[in-house]
């Protein structure tokens, strides 16, 4: 017995059949076959019942299963306490990320994370939380950074680094003088909102909602679909909004754009790491998941 037939054992539980495993396995279906067979001999029992239909753990399976997941977790565990000390990876990670932490987050950190891990290429899209777990599912990607917590059957969700949303005005504002406000004085002058859905929004309407204002009250001049075409429209005096400081930095330092704090809420939020349950991700995946973790403060 060995922990790669474990893993098989409990993808094929998972996914269900011999041939979805061996698609997220990345094996061939014989192969997949022949691993769990292995670890029947060994065990010297049956682990699945088989119909044409359909597979199921048998008694011997139900009872080995929670053993097998508890291995994944361990080397799990294994890898992410080892990730600090690897630093000669190698690798390709492919990812998607949306758009608040793919135009505006991750920019910034892939310079520090290519010079410490400089054979790990990788390619990010940058897309809508539904895409990025469509092509999870399908394993075009290793794992995705989204902005807002989901629940799928499949997956593992995990907070992997924090943000928070800030007040965000015209230089020219009447705001603009104040280095903080009341959050219901700011929802006195009009506001330029991403569109409704977005985890920018949920993050605003929820804090509202929890201090007993009621979001459909407010003044919304305009919604728009990205990070950047709000804040064009805040620049041109067209409302003020509430975005990650971290896609504002640059408009800031330029003088064009406003931070004000607001004294009596706070819009902080988790990004999170999804990738699916039944795959262990490569090495250079949770190093660079570590990374991220370690280097929040940067961005």
């Amino acid at each position: 017995m060995n922990f790669h037939q474990l893993h098989i054992f409990y993808t094929v539980s998972e996914r269900g059949s011999f041939s979805a495993a061996a698609q997220t396995l990345h094996m061939t279906q014989p192969a997949v076959t022949m691993q769990v067979q292995a670890l029947e001999d060994y065990f010297g029992t049956k682990l699945f019942n088989r119909s044409t239909k359909k597979i199921v753990l048998s008694e011997a399976g139900q009872t080995l299963m929670p053993f097998a997941l508890r291995s994944i977790q361990l080397m799990r565990e294994t890898d992410l306490a080892m990730s600090a000390f690897t630093h000669m990876l190698e690798g390709r990670l492919q990812l998607g990320a949306s758009l608040t932490i793919g135009e505006y987050v991750l920019p910034r950190l892939l310079g520090p994370f290519g010079k410490e891990y400089p054979n790990i290429s990788i390619m990010m899209k940058v897309m809508n939380t539904t895409q990025i777990m469509e092509e999870i599912n399908k394993h075009q990607l290793n794992f995705g950074l989204i902005e807002a917590p989901v629940t799928h059957p499949d997956m593992v969700i995990e907070p992997v680094m924090g943000d928070e949303l800030k007040l965000i005005v015209p230089a020219e504002h009447p705001l603009a003088d104040q280095d903080e406000v009341t959050l219901e004085e700011a929802l006195r002058h009009p506001f330029v909102l991403r569109e409704r859905g977005s985890g920018t929004r949920r993050v605003m309407e929820e804090q509202m909602l929890a201090k007993g204002l009621d979001p459909a009250a407010m003044t919304v001049v305009m919604e728009l679909g990205s990070t950047g075409a709000v804040k064009s429209a805040v620049e041109a005096g067209l409302g003020i909004t509430m975005i990650s400081t971290s896609s504002v930095k640059h408009e800031v330092a330029l003088g064009l754009l406003k931070i004000v704090n607001i004294s009596d809420a706070s819009f902080k939020r988790q990004f999170y790491a999804i990738h699916l349950k039944s795959t262990l991700l490569p090495i250079s995946a949770v190093t660079f998941l570590t990374f991220l973790r370690h280097h929040t403060s940067e961005v």
